[in-house]
């Protein structure tokens, strides 16, 4: 007994030897490949949250600037630290995509996938349905472009006539031209067939760049079921569905579209769907149009860039444009970008700066699809510096050297404000916030803002003393993401002397309305109203403040509503 006693012991001791050694030197393996970090985090809210990138290991990501992208360790519900198996991909040759796609890559001098492409490529390469959830800048269009061109190369076949094969939509003009571009430039050597569906220009020759057929269609909802009722499109052969800034989509009431668009697709097909947020009826809609869908969620929407320099200033409602002007002339401003909630105040800021010999212009929905393409240009070369705009009209937006962010109006929705001070430090550069901020309204946003984004930012008070005392307090503070409640769009209050405009009795209801007044693009629903719909809403508005209209003061205009 002694002897068999002694052997099974010194074997446990090689075994537990042989257990320090190997954990010993899988330590030194993870030291010397560098690859520390885990691949994702445990599942959170029903996602999978990519690793974050604080490390670059390559000089550039395809499709993204170098932001230092973290998630943060203190979101709410998820475990503060779980490590699993290292498995990143590290290089876009470690996706197997094919030759001619890889070359474009390599053109592109795209080295590094970043972490929305690392987790999504593999994945969609398999055929399988996704839902991502990525904030706007974190690569997404080459997520979903290089693995749908693969197969595409893999199953090459003329398409129909009318036809497309690969659909995607998105909710803006430049947003969809901005997709159309990465897609040629990906495929340049597939002799790719593409073709955009926008608004805001004929239609006729968009209808006669799909009369043969086209591999990759990207349009806007709108204007792509004006296509598919005039008969100039079909979309039964569609094997590639991808919807982009779902959420965005959802708020410029494209819901409807969508659900017509997709429900004269086939029911065999590939989907993926890529939001900034979840709301509730994008998740509604991910289950009805999905299959089983993997889901990839990377950079919660309340990371800001630690580059980025935010302050608030505190000002009176009528001294806003002067404090602008002030700023403009005074910071060291390369290239500045104005948000403004409507596209009224857009054009009024812009006048507002032309006075103080500032030159600048806007784009929003109103203006023609060729007048936002030769702003932006000029905006690009620099021949414009100050650029406005509606949240709206800036999404896609992809402008080197914005020094300088400012929010004129204060966005009513906290993770529009991320998204609008994500304009600037690209690239590896500095860049600065600044929103005006004035009344109890824009404070109540402010305070949704800082819990968001959990942080205080820097305040700098420039109202006048009478303004500072007589400042009301809220009767309400907003929770999370909701919309305001009966608050009416703050950008006709910034006046030019006419003080009839800004008249708005506090007390008066008025009906719910979305941080820009009209879309880009008009849904199906709405169409046809035009002509009596604006008035009915400018009535209704007259009869619910009867004793604020005094028979010696001018009423108010449409467009100011």
């Amino acid at each position: 007994m002694a002897p068999r006693d002694r052997f099974a012991g010194e074997t446990t001791t090689i075994h537990l030897e042989s257990a320090a050694f190997l954990l010993h030197m899988i330590a030194d393996l993870a030291k010397l490949s560098g690859h520390c970090e885990p691949r994702v985090l445990s599942p959170f809210d029903g996602f999978w949250l990519a690793t974050s990138a604080k490390v670059n290991r390559r000089p550039k990501h395809a499709g993204v600037h170098r932001h230092h992208w973290h998630v943060p360790a203190d979101v709410a519900g998820a475990p503060s630290r779980i490590m699993e198996r290292n498995n990143l991909l590290s290089s876009f040759q470690d996706f197997g995509l094919a030759d001619p796609i890889s070359r474009a890559l390599a053109e592109e001098n795209y080295l590094t996938p970043t972490p929305i492409q690392a987790q999504t490529i593999p994945i969609a390469l398999t055929g399988r349905d996704i839902v991502g959830i990525a904030q706007t800048g974190t690569g997404k269009t080459a997520s979903f472009a290089l693995p749908i061109l693969h197969r595409l190369l893999q199953n090459r076949i003329k398409p129909q006539p009318k036809s497309c094969r690969v659909l995607v939509l998105s909710p803006t003009r430049e947003l969809s031209g901005q997709i159309l571009d990465n897609f040629n430039a990906y495929g340049r050597h597939l002799r790719l067939t593409s073709a955009l569906a926008i608004g805001g220009v004929p239609m006729g020759r968009q209808v006669r760049s799909v009369m043969h057929g086209v591999d990759v269609m990207v349009a806007t909802p709108g204007r792509l079921l004006d296509l598919v009722q005039s008969n100039g499109l079909k979309l039964g052969q569609v094997e590639f569905l991808v919807l982009d800034e779902a959420d965005r989509m959802l708020d410029m009431g494209f819901i409807h579209d969508i659900r017509k668009v997709i429900a004269k697709l086939p029911v065999k097909r590939q989907t993926l769907l890529f939001s900034a947020t979840m709301p509730k009826d994008i998740a509604e809609l991910a289950n009805q149009m999905l299959r089983d869908p993997a889901r990839v969620a990377v950079t919660p929407v309340a990371s800001t860039v630690d580059r980025i320099a935010q302050r608030i200033i505190q000002v009176d409602h009528a001294s806003k444009p002067a404090h602008l002007a002030q700023l403009l002339k005074q910071e060291p401003v390369n290239r500045a970008l104005i948000f403004t909630r409507t596209k009224h105040g857009a054009d009024k800021v812009v006048k507002s700066l032309a006075k103080s010999g500032i030159r600048s212009n806007a784009i929003h929905g109103n203006k023609s699809q060729n007048h936002r393409e030769r702003v932006l240009a000029a905006f690009r070369t620099g021949e414009i510096r100050t650029l406005v705009a509606t949240d709206i009209a800036a999404r896609g937006i992809d402008v080197d050297g914005i020094s300088h962010v400012v929010n004129f109006d204060l966005p009513n929705v906290p993770e529009t404000y991320v998204h609008r001070i994500g304009r600037t430090a690209r690239a590896g550069t500095e860049g600065a916030a600044i929103s005006l901020v004035a009344g109890a309204e824009e404070m109540a946003y402010l305070r949704d803002i800082e819990k968001l984004i959990r942080v205080v930012i820097p305040r700098e008070d420039r109202r006048t003393s009478g303004q500072r005392e007589a400042a009301p307090a809220p009767q309400q503070h907003r929770g999370g993401n909701n919309a305001p409640h009966g608050h009416a769009a703050r950008a006709g209050d910034v006046s030019s002397g006419k003080g009839s405009r800004r008249r708005r009795g506090k007390g008066t209801p008025q009906t719910n309305r979305r941080p820009e007044s009209s879309r880009q693009e008009t849904p199906r629903s709405a169409q046809g109203s035009k002509p009596g719909g604006m008035q009915g809403v400018a009535f209704l508005h007259r009869k619910s403040r009867p004793e604020r209209l005094k028979s010696n003061q001018p009423p108010q205009r449409q467009g100011e509503i």
